[in-house]
């Protein structure tokens, strides 16, 4: 009895097992499939909305900018909206704080102080 139990939860542990890598793995691949086809739906609804306004066809293939450009402008902006934290006052307060004494934190009352 004991014998079957155990080999029906090895079966049944395998089959989760790989279960679970595959639905892991079937996850991932759709990411992969949604992040390279995100910038092409939204080249093609840039392109369309360039159409209505009536600019050309030619001028919609400059806009596709490099990704170390895309960095550089990133970095750039980021170091220019933080630059107001660095200067700090260099200050440090250290307030003592004193707590009330209460007889629920103390430790001579611990579960290892039992009663006779």
């Amino acid at each position: 009895m004991l014998m079957n139990i155990l080999s029906i939860g090895s079966q049944g542990g395998w089959t989760v097992a790989i279960v679970g890598y595959s639905i892991v793995f079937l996850a991932l691949v759709l990411l992969v499939i949604v992040f390279v086809n995100l910038p092409k739906l939204f080249h093609l609804n840039l392109r369309k909305k360039l159409m209505r306004e009536g600019r050309s066809g030619a001028e919609t293939d400059d806009l596709n900018i490099e990704g170390g450009v895309n960095a550089a402008i990133a970095m750039a902006l980021h170091m220019h909206f933080n630059q107001n934290h660095d200067d700090e006052s260099n200050i440090i307060t250290i307030k003592k704080v004193t707590k009330n004494y209460s007889p629920w934190s103390s430790k001579i009352y611990g579960v290892m102080n039992q009663p006779r």
